[in-house]
């Protein structure tokens, strides 16, 4: 498989994924009837982050499976992260589980984190393409902690 086609693959499933998540959740979203912290970003700010987020993991997985360095190691934490990622907007938004949601965004910081890591031991790009990914969700985990409170 061509590079572009390995590219257009590993930033597409991300990004699709993300945008049926969007609509899966859009009747729920609550976000503007929160009592939000200060730090708190207007809601437009969350779909422009996500999706650049999204190709910049893509072009990170996409970058180890063009170089071959995807083992079974990468795709598992990738994959994992990837899926933990998915179901954290659905408990927050869709079924109200505050409380649950932010013990499962502290799981995907864990698996991010795992994931950077071994990116990182493949191919240090790859890796440090991921860390404005961890930023955020650090922040992410603030705003779920204080929307809590």
């Amino acid at each position: 498989m061509n590079k572009i086609k390995t590219y257009a693959k590993a930033i597409l499933l991300p990004v699709i994924i993300g945008g049926i998540v969007g609509l899966i959740i859009a009747p729920f979203m609550d976000y503007q009837t929160l009592e939000k912290p200060f730090l708190a970003p207007p809601a437009i700010v969350f779909p422009i982050v996500w999706t650049i987020l999204y190709i910049l993991m893509g072009i990170s997985y996409g970058r180890l499976k063009i170089k071959n360095l995807a083992d079974d190691e990468v795709k598992k934490i990738y994959y994992l992260q990837l899926g933990i990622n998915i179901l954290w907007p659905i408990f927050f938004f869709a079924l109200k589980w505050r409380l649950f949601a932010f013990i499962w965004i502290i799981l995907l910081d864990i698996a991010v984190y795992i994931m950077i890591k071994r990116f990182y031991e493949k191919d240090k790009t790859a890796g440090i393409l991921q860390v404005p990914y961890m930023l955020w969700l650090l922040f992410a985990t603030y705003l779920n902690f204080s929307i809590i409170l």
